[in-house]
């Protein structure tokens, strides 16, 4: 009898699964086991361990109940799953962020071969490089380019039949966690992934590109949280995409995803480090009241708070809004962009490593842009326009559910604007704004030390 092991990650799924279609085809039988890392799920918000919870739930039920779902040191309990089943291969999703890396390093120094195929983006990381010396991108829009000229694979099959062993209780040891009280999230697992495509190729993705900044309506196609637990693969969206200008543009936005994956993949210690290094010199302030009313959503700008509102109280917040928040951060209270990522990463249940280290500097100004100017975000007039009518101040605020557009945006102006004790401004914007830019001219007017 035949066996292999399917090391289940961030890949939480069994449609489009080359590792999954690579381990059944060389085995009789396959044992799928996911291993819980006491170390990471330290450093896990409580929100994403309990949708990563119920996420494993609903893959055990597609795998028959036959998920081994175990606690400890992975090249450990691989060790043992081998010699117990006589295994002799392990098939994984390969994956490239710094710590995905060190793990399976770390595995495979234990003595344990792990076989890779496939991955979570469509095209795997370092593949697309400048036709003209072979280097990296370090601009979005020519990497969109060449990575369109790539192309991909279509979708793996499905598999007809999962032939797996049937575990031991002692294997089955999966995480309780609970949802914080009164937080909501979408529901977790690969079927609601595909549901929610279904839903949204059907009524909302051909109007994406008028919609998908709007942050009052269901407008964006909500599988962030789906894409970073693997539970649909970005390959399964792209096969399915046209190429009217709505289809496009929701091309472009799985493309920064597979953007923001490559630079972390080239330039690793950006995790929590300055792209470009300089912005580390620029004059920060230290947190203090200020950052702790954003984080509680109590700036006084109401499209801020009601984001960060939401992303407390949903695990998740509007794209559009991320870039606000993240601007009001660092370019209003002059805070550096490592603070927010880190709350970010508490609070989100799609965090993605890639994706928010990198998105925070492309807001921050410290990571990779191609704008020709230091972007400061305008926090009212961002919420006047991508929030007209208020809806979106309106669900997260109670304080300001009385007001009107558009004085729901400056409720300051009105003179019933604070009944409900919503709090005043921190800090005053258009002053704020312009001391960001003077300490931006502050590290541009300091001349590079020369060598010794």
């Amino acid at each position: 009898m035949r066996r292999s092991i399917i090391w289940f990650r961030r890949d939480l799924r069994i449609s489009d699964h080359p590792a999954l279609n690579a381990a059944i085809a060389s085995a009789d039988e396959i044992i799928p086991v996911f291993i819980l890392d006491p170390n990471q799920n330290k450093q896990s918000g409580g929100k994403r361990l309990a949708y990563m919870s119920q996420s494993l739930r609903e893959l055990d039920r597609t795998l028959g109940n036959s998920l081994h779902a175990m606690v400890g040191d992975q090249a450990t309990v691989l060790k043992e799953l081998m010699a117990r089943y006589n295994a002799t291969e392990v098939h994984i999703s390969e994956e490239f962020e710094p710590y995905g890396l060190a793990r399976d390093r770390k595995v495979e120094e234990a003595g344990i071969p792990l076989i890779r195929t496939g991955g979570p983006y469509a095209i795997a990381p370092g593949r697309v490089r400048k036709p003209s010396d072979g280097t990296p991108y370090k601009v979005y829009t020519p990497f969109y380019r060449a990575w369109l000229a790539h192309g991909w694979r279509d979708p793996a099959p499905r598999p007809t039949e999962i032939p797996c062993v049937t575990p031991s209780s002692s294997d089955r040891s999966f995480p309780t966690w609970q949802m914080p009280e009164g937080v909501i999230l979408t529901p977790a697992g690969e079927e609601a992934a595909h549901q929610r495509w279904e839903y949204f190729k059907e009524n909302l993705l051909d109007s994406y590109d008028e919609t998908r900044n709007l942050a009052g309506i269901d407008g964006t196609s909500k599988l962030s949280a789906h894409l970073k637990w693997g539970e649909i693969h970005p390959r399964t969206l792209l096969a399915e995409l046209g190429q009217s200008k709505a289809h496009d543009t929701y091309r472009k936005e799985l493309a920064w995803r597979e953007f923001y994956g490559d630079v972390l993949h080239h330039n690793p210690h950006t995790v929590s480090d300055y792209y470009a290094p300089q912005f580390a010199a620029m004059r920060y302030d230290e947190p203090g009241e200020k950052f702790k009313a954003w984080c509680e959503g109590r700036t006084g700008y109401p499209f801020v708070d009601a984001a960060m509102r939401q992303l407390v109280s949903e695990g998740w917040m509007h794209n559009r809004t991320r870039m606000v928040v993240a601007s009001f951060l660092v370019k209003d209270l002059h805070l550096e962009w490592q603070l927010g990522a880190d709350f970010f990463k508490e609070h989100l249940v799609d965090f993605d490593v890639a994706s928010n280290s990198h998105g925070w500097q492309w807001t921050a100004g410290t990571g990779t842009d191609a704008s020709p100017y230091y972007r400061v975000f305008n926090p009212i007039e961002q919420g006047k326009r991508f929030d007209e009518a208020g809806d979106y101040i309106r669900r997260y605020i109670p304080e300001l559910r009385h007001l009107s557009a558009p004085d729901i945006h400056e409720p300051w102006n009105v003179l019933d604007g604070y009944l409900h004790d919503y709090p005043t401004q921190i800090v005053d914007h258009a002053k704020e704004r312009l001391e960001s830019l003077g300490r931006l001219d502050e590290i541009k007017a300091r001349k590079p030390e020369k060598p010794e």
